[in-house]
């Protein structure tokens, strides 16, 4: 019954966490100079404009997935390589200032996640806490398509261009591998990083007994 109740009550949840993430990559490309994402209609809370099937599904079954990317032209950016960079670090950095007022609402109200009537709206704070940072720490792998390769090779010298192609190519199946060898071998390759960052936070944040207790029934 908990796998269930879980299953159903983390779909807003999710669908809060991905719409933040990308509305923020266009809107801060926007002010950057690129109206790329306002003209392709993605410049909304719609969450229905943001969603990838197959990211989602993974976001119910993986616990880590993504959205569909907004566009991005980074030739309108006043400053390429600055455009670059902020749009990409965006998306992390709202879903991580998200979780601090989704936590804090868990740790001044702790009956949210205890009592029986309040469970399905302490329940979508609680997965929304969670997977706003796992969506954090997800994109922040150097790994195409991810934010974090962004980033990254928005810092360095032209003469890693090569290395960025490559990953490019290869990056989005690197993940799917890395991310299905966790899951079958048991090895936290990805989640050695992405479980402690979310436990850290998630304590630091909410510290409360009654979000362990959450997390306990409903994600493990």
């Amino acid at each position: 019954m908990n796998g269930m109740l879980g299953l159903i009550i983390s779909l807003p949840a999710i669908l809060i966490v991905i719409t933040v993430h990308e509305y923020f990559h266009g809107y801060v490309a926007y002010l950057l100079g690129d109206p790329t994402a306002k003209f392709a209609g993605r410049l909304t809370l719609n969450p229905i404009k943001h969603i990838d099937i197959f990211g989602f599904l993974a976001f119910l079954f993986l616990r880590f997935g993504w959205a569909k990317p907004v566009p991005i032209n980074p030739y309108n950016f006043r400053d390429m390589k600055k455009g670059m960079l902020y749009t990409s670090i965006s998306g992390p950095a709202s879903n991580f200032l998200f979780a601090i007022p989704l936590g804090l609402l868990l740790r001044l109200f702790p009956p949210l996640l205890r009592e029986s009537f309040l469970l399905p709206l302490g329940g979508i704070i609680g997965f929304a806490l969670f997977y706003s940072l796992v969506l954090c720490a997800f994109n922040l792998i150097p790994i195409p398509p991810l934010d974090g390769s962004k980033a990254l090779f928005s810092l360095l010298p032209p003469r890693y261009a090569h290395v960025e192609y490559w990953l490019e190519r290869y990056g989005f199946m690197l993940l799917i591998g890395l991310i299905m060898f966790d899951r079958i071998t048991g090895i936290p390759i990805l989640w050695g990083w992405i479980g402690p960052f979310v436990d850290i936070f998630a304590r630091l944040f909410a510290g409360t007994p009654a979000f362990a207790a959450f997390i306990h029934n409903f994600l493990i």
